[in-house]
Formats: structure tokens, C-alpha cells, sequence
């Protein structure tokens, strides 16, 4: 008979305890609220250039922000918290509020000029060509004669 070791939740379980020791007031942050506010993304590299995928579900293309600078992305925004009045009571919130940032460092410079990004359906997707100076080249050979 085999048993079924997973680290992770057993992680899961330790920080949860090591949380609930420590005082509100020295500012630790528990580990599923840092989580929550972490953008999935997918980095793709094709041959000239790199696609981006990150998931920011609810946000429009003013609430996300992008910059390109030599390797380096940077996509950072922020999810609107819940709106609740005197009349209401939130008895469940698990959809992530606040700000997100993301940097993510490519191996090859990049052309931020030709960069394009596309928000649709609350996939962001951005493709940003590698520097043509990085950009494989096919070098036609000449028959000698």
C-alpha cells in the first residue's frame, strides 16, 4: 500500500499555523492573500518574438498598465474591491481586490515600439518582437562559378 505525500498542502498547513502565532500588527501577510493578487500569465517564445498571456478577468484597458523597457515587462493593475453599503453583509469573498504586479525578464532585448497588446474576454495578450538585431536571418548562398 502506497501513500500520497503532497509537500504543498502539508506547506499550506504549516504557514497556516505559523499565521494564527504571529500578531496582526507586525504585518505578515498571509500567503493566500499574496497569491490571490499574482496574475496567471503563459510566456511563449516564438521565433521573432514573445507572447504574454495573463489572465485579469473584470479589469479594461485602463486598469492595466504595461511597460516594456530593454528585456524587461512590467504589467501592473489593480481589481476593484467589493462595494458593500450599510444595507448589505458580505458572507463570502473570495474574488482577489487590489493591486498586481508583475515583471518578467526576457532573454533577449526587445522591441518595445512594435510591442501590441489586445485585452478580450479578460485575457490580456501582448506580443512583443525580439530586437532585429536578434532576430534570426536566412542567408542566401550563391553558387560559385
Amino acid at each position: 500500500m502506497s501513500l500520497y505525500y503532497d509537500p504543498f498542502r502539508r506547506m499550506q498547513r504549516l504557514m497556516s499555523l505559523l499565521s494564527g502565532m504571529v500578531p496582526e500588527e507586525v504585518g505578515v501577510t498571509d500567503a493566500r492573500q499574496t497569491a490571490a493578487l499574482s496574475v496567471p500569465m503563459n510566456v511563449v517564445a516564438e521565433e521573432d518574438a514573445f507572447v504574454i498571456t495573463a489572465w485579469v478577468p473584470g479589469l479594461d484597458v485602463d486598469d492595466v498598465h504595461i511597460e516594456v523597457v530593454d528585456d524587461t515587462v512590467t504589467i501592473e493593475g489593480e481589481f476593484p474591491a467589493l462595494e458593500a453599503d450599510d444595507k448589505t453583509q458580505v458572507l463570502l469573498q473570495e474574488i482577489p481586490f487590489g493591486r498586481f504586479k508583475r515583471v518578467i525578464t526576457l532573454p533577449t532585448t526587445l522591441e518595445a515600439g512594435e510591442a501590441e497588446a489586445e485585452l478580450r474576454n479578460g485575457v490580456l495578450t501582448l506580443r512583443i518582437p525580439k530586437a532585429a538585431a536578434l532576430r534570426p536571418k536566412t542567408i542566401k548562398i550563391k553558387a560559385a562559378k
